[in-house]
């Protein structure tokens, strides 16, 4: 059994907020105790909504956010004890696609501009070189190299968001966390950049974390997936498994509020009680291939 590019474990993150001179600080427990695999070419799904810690977790695998404790092995190597100059060359094999297209984009740099700064940081390329490759990435990813000088306000939505792919691709990296890439988008746009992230990671052989609250989406393109509620993993296990027979309370909740395409068809809402469950449970096996904290 080959090893896993991405192996995290029992991260934590806890933030510390503080309420003046006379209130002790508290402290919310962001990722609490979070553990998965990836193997190279997977495109993994952590799932959860809003401020269930997904998008806490992609930023600490990258160090965006220095984590708590625990370990992040990339090929066997923990990223969490690299000094900076190590940490810097690591990040050439592991990048990230924000989610917003707008604020993610330099609006003072042109597009081009944008693309080639990853090469200008780590001294890759001549100038030349350099223009050649980011032409070819726009190429790449359906933008017109003709295009290059505009800023990114002269772009659609969809648009800025290729130009994000297009500057996680520039180094050529093995790994992507796409933190919910298309969820600021119109759902036409939606379809075609996961259409585009799919082609590339096949022509390219990435591996995917897919971070999103889409569901659906999540089902359709991924073959595992991990749901996250308050900060923990509460599921994981095969994509197919998992949706058909959903075991932790959460996950049928969230799965009871995905909608359907056809408005007469039979809806029953799962109400969650968080008082029905031990949100501390430990992960255990309860099918092939299928964990849950129950």
């Amino acid at each position: 059994m080959t090893a896993p590019l991405l192996e995290v474990r029992h991260l934590v993150k806890h933030f510390v907020r503080t309420h003046g001179l006379w209130r002790p600080p508290t402290v919310v427990k962001a990722v609490d105790d979070v553990s998965f695999t990836i193997a190279e070419g997977e495109m993994f799904g952590l799932v959860g909504e809003s401020g269930s810690g997904k998008s806490t977790t992609g930023r600490c695998i990258l160090r965006l956010i220095e984590p708590t404790a625990g370990e992040v092995l990339f090929r066997g190597e923990n990223v969490l004890e690299f000094p900076r100059a190590r940490m810097r060359q690591a990040r050439r094999d592991m990048q990230i696609v924000f989610q917003d297209p707008y604020s993610s984009l330099n609006p003072r740099m042109r597009a081009g501009d944008i693309v080639e700064e990853p090469l200008i940081i780590h001294g890759l390329g001549s100038k030349a070189e350099r223009r050649a490759r980011v032409a070819e990435l726009f190429g790449l990813v359906g933008l017109d190299p003709a295009h290059l000088s505009r800023y990114p306000h002269e772009f659609s939505g969809g648009q800025r968001q290729r130009i994000g792919i297009a500057r996680a691709l520039a180094l050529n990296p093995a790994l992507i966390v796409a933190d919910e890439p298309v969820s600021a988008l119109d759902v036409s746009i939606q379809a075609q950049v996961v259409r585009l992230m799919l082609d590339l990671r096949a022509r390219l052989r990435l591996t995917y974390l897919f971070i999103a609250h889409d569901l659906r989406l999540v089902e359709n393109i991924c073959s595992r997936v991990a749901v996250m509620y308050l900060g923990r993993i509460v599921e994981m296990g095969d994509t197919r498994a998992l949706f058909a027979r959903p075991r932790h309370p959460y996950t049928r909740a969230l799965l009871s509020a995905v909608p359907v395409l056809d408005p007469d068809a039979p809806r029953q809402r799962v109400p969650l009680d968080p008082a029905s469950f031990d949100s501390a449970a430990p992960l255990r096996q309860v099918d092939a291939a299928h964990w849950a904290a129950v």
